[in-house]
């Protein structure tokens, strides 16, 4: 098996959470996986900018980069606690479902609460660069 590499937002706290987890599954199985923080990331081997990639989780498998809900659908297949979900999230009615909500609702909400944190904090980090 290929190894999955995960960029993610670790500044924001629901990302660093849900993404924490996913490494901690990783480990315990040894499993092909990487995670990376934007802001640790060379975000030009990725082809995104820093806001792009604080907007929405990216994954890259095989070369290829994914982002949004397929990133997500990509890395619970490669969690075997969550094949399940990805093929439930997969089944035609439920993925289009689920990708507008992650795409109106979710994504754009935890943006927002992270162009906050950058607000209050008075200081620039990588997504805006």
């Amino acid at each position: 098996m290929s190894e999955t590499e995960v960029l993610y937002n670790a500044d924001c706290p629901v990302c660093r959470r849900e993404i924490d987890h996913y490494a901690r599954l990783t480990k315990a199985q040894a499993l092909p996986l990487r995670y990376t923080d934007l802001s640790a990331a060379h975000l030009q081997e990725w082809g995104v900018t820093a806001d792009a990639a604080a907007r929405r989780l990216h994954v890259r498998k095989q070369g290829e980069i994914l982002a949004g809900l397929p990133a997500f659908v990509a890395l619970w297949r490669a969690l075997p606690r969550y094949r399940w979900l990805a093929r439930l999230v997969s089944l035609p009615g439920i993925y289009g479902l689920a990708n507008l909500i992650y795409e109106r609702v979710l994504a754009p909400l935890l943006y927002r609460a992270h162009r906050r944190r950058i607000a209050r904090s008075g200081c620039s980090t990588s997504a805006e660069k």
